[in-house]
């Protein structure tokens, strides 16, 4: 039996989108194969493997409590740890966005929970609302449970709302957990990105 742990979203609100913009986004989404490169170059590069290894240390420390490993052996443990790392790399890339933000915003809206369900609906770790998905592809809402899906909706999402405000990373955050003008939101966000930079 699947159990979901809850976790807080802002009070997001579906905005209506021009066709060309839902085609855009649509072609972010629906890129053709997995989110992760087949190549082993991508992630051999020394810029992937130095912030890698930085950040294995901070995954090491933090993420033992937030990525459930009691009933994984260890190596399991850790080799989700690093397809989730290789993912955020990837995907945040992708969007043009620091891969420090990324796993800050996982942080602060799920505790790196991947089943995590807000009170809004919003699902898994980068916490999504499902009405997204309906808007931008045919899959069920369920995919938003797994991580390269749910991480490539929000940095899709993120990216977009960051073009709509021009660049203002703030008003984009706010936007994303559906308080737009209000920085509490954002104030939290960067200050979380400290801690994986």
């Amino acid at each position: 039996m699947l159990v979901q742990a809850s976790a807080f979203a802002g009070a997001q609100i579906e905005e209506a989108l021009a066709d060309s913009v839902r085609s855009a986004l649509h072609a972010s989404i629906e890129m053709p194969g997995s989110s992760i490169v087949d190549s082993s170059d991508f992630f051999s590069t020394p810029a992937y493997r130095l912030w890698f290894e930085k950040i294995k240390i901070k995954l090491d420390a933090n993420l033992d409590k937030r990525i459930p490993s009691e009933r994984l052996p260890e190596w399991q443990s850790l080799q989700l740890r690093e397809e989730l790392l290789q993912i955020v790399w990837y995907e945040s890339h992708r969007a043009g966005l620091e891969p420090s933000l990324v796993l800050a915003i996982i942080n602060v809206e799920s505790g790196f929970r991947k089943f995590a369900v807000s009170s809004a609906g919003a699902r898994g770790l980068m916490q999504v609302m499902p009405f997204w998905v309906k808007a931008l592809s045919d899959v069920q809402t369920a995919v938003l449970f797994q991580a390269s899906t749910n991480v490539r909706f929000a940095c899709v999402i993120l990216r977009h709302y960051l073009n709509l405000e021009n660049g203002d990373l703030s008003f984009a955050l706010s936007r994303y957990n559906g308080l737009r003008g209000l920085s509490t939101y954002s104030q939290t966000v960067l200050a979380a990105q400290k801690n994986w930079q």
